[in-house]
């Protein structure tokens, strides 16, 4: 059985960090993808990342490319295309331009790879998978955004430095939009197995839970000069993983609902089982009456962003 093949559209900080992580995880071999007017930029990254190969002992082919040709019959495609944010800016401050650079990169993924499973990362996350599966006509199990890995990462490192214990006993999962919704959940929140309210007060979890919501802006306002790459860069990684291994990893993720949780046809973070045909199952929970306000909250921002950008896009 050959290694599969990732292609990575977008080699710009979110783009080569994955590739990097994918690569030294030995995951596939990789294809990193930019547009035109870069010209030989996607190619030095590639060899650049090749050439740590030997010193950090990962077997990998990683090549750079301006050419959907050689994306083709990629197993997964990640989508990391766009503007990022700048200070100040909102994720859905970049809703029109970045529309329009996921209806013609999905356009060219679909005729290149057409049985790929796709992993939208551009912002605003939701309604960009929601373009992605529009456009690509594919079915919604291989379509799939990355938020809540994410999400959930900062999530744990800020309860993990509260606490003084290791990141790898914190157990989290958040829901809902990638946004200023998003919808942290305490009930499904522990450390070792104890649940996290038992170790930490509602108001102390309250800005904890704060700080992840305005973890990206925090970032991008330290940055000064784009958005955050290291942790996305990751998080994508580990979706790779549980799609190429087939580990049917439980993880939060930007998923298309239909009658799940009653969204009716929209991309919202939700709990999936990750796999090797993608979406394998949406984990519903009985959510109580807070987190159902908080959720349903986060999924009329959804709509209404999904809705603005169909007219963004009509209009232009």
């Amino acid at each position: 059985m050959g290694r599969a093949k990732i292609t990575i559209v977008g080699a710009g900080n979110v783009g080569a960090t994955a590739a990097h992580w994918c690569a030294a995880g030995e995951l596939g071999d990789i294809v990193l993808l930019d547009i035109p007017q870069t010209e030989d930029m996607p190619k030095g990254k590639a060899l650049d990342l090749m050439e740590a190969s030997p010193v950090m002992g990962f077997d990998s082919n990683v090549m750079g490319t301006t050419s959907y040709d050689d994306t083709a019959g990629s197993d997964i495609v990640v989508i990391t295309a766009g503007l990022p944010r700048k200070p100040g800016m909102s994720r859905d401050d970049l809703l029109a331009t970045n529309a329009k650079i996921m209806t013609s990169v999905t356009a060219e993924v679909k005729d290149s790879s057409p049985d790929a499973i796709l992993i939208v990362v551009s912002n605003p996350l939701d309604a960009m998978v929601q373009q992605a599966l529009r456009v690509s006509g594919f079915p919604s199990q291989r379509v799939v955004g990355q938020a809540g890995v994410l999400d959930t990462a900062r999530y744990r490192t800020f309860l993990a430095i509260e606490l003084g214990v290791s990141v790898e006993d914190v157990s989290a999962l958040l829901m809902g939009g990638h946004g200023d919704t998003m919808v942290p959940m305490p009930s499904c929140t522990s450390v070792g197995g104890i649940p996290v309210r038992r170790l930490i007060s509602d108001e102390r979890l309250g800005e904890i839970v704060q700080r992840t919501r305005d973890g990206g802006a925090e970032i991008v306002g330290l940055l000064k000069t784009g958005s955050a790459y290291y942790a996305p860069g990751a998080a994508v990684a580990q979706m790779v993983e549980a799609i190429v291994r087939d580990k049917k990893r439980v993880l939060p993720c930007a998923a298309y609902c239909e009658q799940e949780y009653g969204v009716g046809g929209y991309y919202v973070g939700v709990p999936i089982v990750l796999g090797a045909s993608g979406v394998e199952r949406i984990i519903e929970l009985d959510l109580d009456d807070q987190e159902q306000r908080d959720f349903q909250a986060s999924v009329d921002h959804v709509k209404s962003l999904v809705s603005k950008m169909d007219e963004l896009l009509q209009g232009g």
